[in-house]
């Protein structure tokens, strides 16, 4: 197993077949195993070398004994590795598919997934640049779909639900809805399936509000915009409109919602939360609007979203008539 020494016993197993067993694997037994534990171990090296690391720093870091990596690097691995990719031959997935800690491919993805594995590199251009068309040509922006997006605190579900109720349309949180759809808080997604698991389902979710809602506000979550799919989407179906605010402005509403983690957890707290806003700023500047609300003037930042959300809508009619 990986992390611990291989065995006597696994090192020395053979191939055994009775009437009440399977064969059992012996490491190395094939020459296509030997080539096939090679390149692993070479793979293995080669990394380590990238990343400038001593085998007795990779030791320590990932908590595997010095003398199983030195079997991995030679091409002796442990006889777990072969058997986990003889069970992927068997089920028509390659290793990395079987061992994966995002959810299984469906159907249709799993089908166009050994598709492109057959293509030519020209050929898997063509398809990229034929995907990319088929995503983001339908459904076209739409100015009475409007999408708040920034950090947590800059008031997208305060701001939202009134612009939502002054214009007579829905208003959607985009994490509520996701919660609606799996049956579960994001903490317990966050749990069992990481943040591959939440992103799926963020643009799941995303997708099949643009679907439904020709006109609405929706409220987006603070890291979306760090989600090149999600994002691109909600650029091309919506009105992007980025809520602004200092990072004090942030914190401060945080905790005025009762939530005092922040500053109890963590007195470096608002360094993180200025890293996030530097690291996030090119992105969120991306949107096709921004509005500063540091000011915490929730009328004046509702009558402006409302404002340009009417420009926005009087442009595509506009566009639509040319």
């Amino acid at each position: 197993m990986i992390g611990c020494s291989p065995t006597p016993v696994i090192g020395s197993l053979l191939m055994v077949d009775t009437p009440h067993s399977h064969p059992v694997l012996k490491r190395g037994k094939t020459p296509a195993d030997g080539i096939y534990l090679q390149r692993v171990g070479d793979r293995v090296r080669a990394m380590r070398d990238t990343h400038g690391l001593t085998r007795k720093k990779l030791s320590e870091i990932s908590g595997v004994s010095e003398r199983y990596l030195a079997d991995l690097e030679a091409g002796s691995g442990n006889a777990s590795l072969l058997v986990l990719r003889r069970v992927a031959a068997a089920l028509q997935l390659n290793l990395a598919e079987l061992v994966s800690e995002q959810p299984p491919h469906t159907p249709d993805m799993a089908a166009i997934v050994q598709q492109l594995e057959t293509m030519s590199p020209s050929e898997i251009g063509s398809a990229r640049q034929l995907l990319q068309r088929i995503r983001l040509a339908p459904p076209q922006r739409h100015a009475g779909r409007i999408a708040l997006i920034g950090l947590r605190g800059a008031g997208k579900s305060t701001i939202g639900r009134a612009a939502a109720t002054a214009m007579d349309l829905p208003f959607v949180e985009l994490d509520r809805e996701i919660e609606r759809a799996t049956g579960m808080e994001l903490s317990e997604i966050f749990a069992g399936q990481g943040k591959a698991g939440y992103r799926q389902h963020e643009l799941r979710c995303l997708q099949a509000l643009v679907r439904q809602h020709d006109r609405a506000v929706i409220a987006t979550g603070g890291s979306l915009v760090t989600e090149p799919a999600a994002y691109e989407l909600l650029l091309s179906t919506c009105f992007v409109v980025w809520l602004k605010a200092s990072p004090q402005s942030h914190m401060e509403r945080v905790m005025a919602q009762g939530d005092l983690r922040p500053m109890a957890d963590n007195p470096a707290a608002m360094d993180d939360l200025r890293a996030i806003l530097t690291d996030r700023e090119a992105l969120y500047a991306r949107a096709h609007a921004m509005i500063d609300t540091s000011s915490n003037d929730r009328q004046e930042t509702v009558d402006r979203l409302l404002e340009l959300a009417r420009n926005a809508s009087r442009s595509a009619q506009t566009v639509r008539v040319l």
